[in-house]
């Protein structure tokens, strides 16, 4: 974080400053920002924040042992470190946040792109990340760092000397997003895709929209929006860009978009395909698997040039990026069995184009396997959803049809009833169960989907495939 006066940060907060030993409000706070007591240093500031299970004001002693230089509470801890008492902390690090970047923001060249969509956040990030990593100095969030505690807590990472802040803006229900890209106003807005995931949260498509349209409507005046032309509901908030005095530059597979891909080849080995941006083509390798990371890819690209970087630049560093993230399309096992790792997100589109993209790399003599959990906050759309993926199974050709978990349990009854009767498709209660199943049945030349939404925990089902078949 920039250097700030304790007095600066209790007034950016509207919090009353208790200092203690030699603190004074002009001493001066430098550290990092923590909700996390185990993650703070010398000279950090933990924030106390109140959970579920725990609560942030029983560590302040243990972050002032840490070196914590100042601790942000709801109430008065006794323990030897300075505080800001406020309200509610989760407000109080917003409004840090928003006060961080704009004094970054007015005192140099700092540029702001924030990104939402219903799927393809997290990888887009990352790819934009590492383009504009060979720029200068930039900021992105870790993992999946993009609710009301995280994305705040990636803003307050910007230095004096930061080029650009990506923030990735998820939400699960409607005024996230504007509360959050409010904080910092970006100069580029990108919006992947309106899809199911949340659609419980957010109660229907049409509100889903509506959510994500809260990113373009916050691109300062004369900034951009950049906006798939191929998501028919992305496309319509085009007008609402025009009402903002935004401009907009379009990526996806139309051949009227401003950035996009032709020629695309999907491999065990990634994606291959031919990147067009205002009128320049060149030949692009994506190591994600997965046609639909095509899309991400082409977002990141068009934020980039619209903030000057070459394409061919764009084009370089993308292909440095083996994978989009831990536990996303990511590749465990070996060559004699392929576990694709894809269960930290699920929703119904993700869903598809994962099982999608395990038909499409198959070679002769290999064989599909899908190992299925249950997606989340689908709301009164989840058993539709859940039947339409075992469907999708069935319609695609994989071999094995693997369910895991009461709450996926229509996948399996969807597969059975579309055909899968000779044993394609099988259910366990649980992943231990699953994992004995597997480690018998898989051979040679199966390449092998793990596929959930995070609350479902087959991420660490495929972790223990990969580590027994690697």
């Amino acid at each position: 974080m920039i250097p700030l006066t304790l007095t600066q940060i209790a007034q950016a907060v509207g919090g009353d400053l208790r200092t203690r030993g030699t603190d004074t409000p002009a001493s001066i706070v430098q550290g990092g920002v923590d909700t996390d007591s185990r993650n703070i240093g010398p000279g950090d500031i933990f924030v106390a924040k109140p959970g579920d299970v725990t609560d942030g004001h029983l560590f302040v002693a243990a972050a002032a042992a840490a070196g914590a230089s100042l601790a942000i509470v709801e109430h008065e801890v006794d323990a030897p470190v300075s505080q800001i008492v406020v309200a509610d902390v989760v407000t109080a690090l917003a409004d840090l946040a928003r006060e961080v970047v704009s004094r970054v923001r007015a005192g140099g060249d700092l540029r702001i792109v924030g990104i939402t969509g219903s799927n393809g956040k997290t990888t887009t990030k990352n790819l934009l990340a590492r383009i504009l990593e060979g720029e200068g100095e930039t900021v992105a969030p870790h993992a999946s760092f993009n609710n009301e505690v995280g994305a705040p807590l990636t803003m307050l990472r910007v230095t004096a000397g930061t080029r650009y802040l990506v923030s990735e803006f998820g939400a699960s229900g409607p005024g996230e997003i504007a509360r959050l890209a409010g904080l910092v106003e970006p100069d580029i807005g990108v919006v992947l895709m309106v899809g199911m995931a949340h659609a419980g949260g957010f109660g229907g498509i049409e509100a889903t929209f509506e959510a994500k349209s809260e990113l373009v409507r916050a691109v300062r005046p004369g900034g951009m929006a950049v906006l798939n032309a191929d998501d028919g509901r992305v496309a319509a908030m085009a007008p609402i860009a025009a009402e903002g005095e935004v401009a907009v530059r379009w990526f996806g597979q139309s051949a009227t978009a401003d950035v996009r891909a032709d020629d695309i080849e999907v491999t065990a080995s990634g994606t291959r395909c031919v990147v067009t941006a205002d009128g320049v083509s060149i030949p692009l390798h994506l190591q994600v698997l997965g046609a639909h990371h095509v899309g991400n890819a082409l977002a990141a690209v068009a934020a980039a040039t619209a903030l000057g970087v070459s394409l061919e630049d764009c084009v370089a560093r993308v292909e440095t990026v083996e994978i989009a993230e831990r536990w996303r399309m990511q590749p465990l096992g070996s060559d004699r069995v392929r576990i694709i790792n894809d269960a930290y997100n699920a929703s119904p589109d993700s869903m598809a184009a994962a099982l999608r993209t395990l038909a499409q790399i198959v070679e002769p003599g290999q064989r599909t396997v899908a190992v299925l959990g249950a997606m989340s906050e689908l709301g009164e759309y989840a058993e539709e959803e859940h039947d339409r993926v075992g469907l999708l199974a069935v319609r695609l050709g994989i071999q094995r049809i693997v369910v895991v978990g009461s709450d996926a349990r229509r996948m399996f009854l969807e597969a059975v009833a579309q055909g899968s009767w000779d044993n394609e498709a099988v259910f366990f209660a649980d992943a231990d169960a699953a994992f004995d199943y597997l480690v018998t049945e898989l051979r040679d030349g199966d390449r092998v989907l793990v596929k959930s939404s995070n609350a479902a925990g087959l991420r660490f089902l495929g972790d223990r495939l990969g580590e027994s078949f690697s």
